[in-house]
């Protein structure tokens, strides 16, 4: 997959013949259950591969909460989020970004607990698979949702020559405003993937591996509903550090990510360690661009 190149005036075009700028979350967003190239089970790779047209991929994984409190995420992507962001990311030196859309839910509650795209690089390709997310819109009243599964997913099923070729991490965002459930056992997985050898697992174990292949982030969104809890807030920097961002708005989610990826050893124009908040410094270059 990653065939082709991001086009913003074919995008800008497709967005108005595709009506994103006024059609609600359930028009756009039209799955009333898992896609099934979506649906994980069965997978094996995902993989992000350099070819002619993009010889120095770069590596993103943005985990999307998809929980009834954060559908609004991907409405905001699909109707101008992204193009901005990509538009951020090649600015700010990354000339080949190659994305892969997740879907994340509850292993403890939901149907779908995980959904998986394909690493991308042309804009058709990028709004098919953020398009192609199940809202499942669930989630439950229990210690949270599982972000793990991102952790998990990428260390052991994807590849990308950013690692194999140049020795460089990709990066791997999660978006959401809950806690992270903790624990993953063998027979969820094996649900959620199918068949194959698992072990019982922590949120923690699977956070360590994903950080051996990804520059692993977490933006906290404090607009839903346990944003603003302090024991949440409080359990995200204990367990990430620097790399959690507590986020406002949802309109501040691509500048975020571009400053992030500003800031990252493997990739941008920065070599700094950690991503800063989103200040007015930052973000005024980025509304006057728009």
């Amino acid at each position: 997959m990653g065939h082709g190149s991001y086009s913003f005036a074919g995008r800008s075009m497709r967005a108005v013949a595709s009506g994103y700028d006024h059609k609600s979350t359930q028009e756009i967003f039209k799955q009333r259950s898992v896609n099934n190239a979506m649906d994980p089970n069965g997978v094996t790779l995902r993989e992000s591969r350099d070819s002619v047209d993009h010889p120095e991929t770069f590596p993103i994984i943005l985990a999307l909460d998809e929980t009834g409190s954060m559908g609004s995420i991907p409405h905001y992507l699909v109707k101008e989020g992204l193009p901005h962001m990509m538009e951020m990311i090649m600015a700010n030196g990354i000339a080949h970004p190659q994305v892969l859309f997740l879907g994340i839910g509850d292993h403890e509650c939901d149907r779908s607990p995980l959904q998986v795209g394909q690493f991308e690089s042309s804009d058709p390709l990028l709004d098919k698979w953020l398009t192609d997310l199940y809202l499942e819109g669930g989630g439950g009243g229990n210690a949270g949702e599982s972000y793990l599964l991102a952790w998990f997913f990428a260390q052991r099923y994807t590849v990308t020559d950013h690692l194999e070729k140049r020795g460089k991490k990709g990066l791997l965002i999660t978006i959401g405003d809950e806690p992270v459930l903790k624990e993953l056992s063998a027979r969820v997985q094996k649900e959620i993937m199918g068949d194959g050898e698992y072990l019982d697992t922590t949120a923690l174990e699977q956070l360590d591996k994903a950080r051996e292949r990804y520059d692993v982030f977490h933006l906290h969104m404090l607009q839903g509903s346990n944003g603003n809890r302090q024991d949440v807030k409080d359990g995200w920097k204990e367990l990430m550090g620097d790399n959690c961002t507590f986020v406002q708005r949802r309109e501040e989610v691509p500048t975020v990510i571009a400053s992030i990826i500003t800031g990252l050893p493997t990739g941008g124009k920065e070599t700094v360690n950690e991503a800063p908040e989103p200040t007015e410094e930052i973000l005024k270059p980025i509304e006057e661009m728009l």
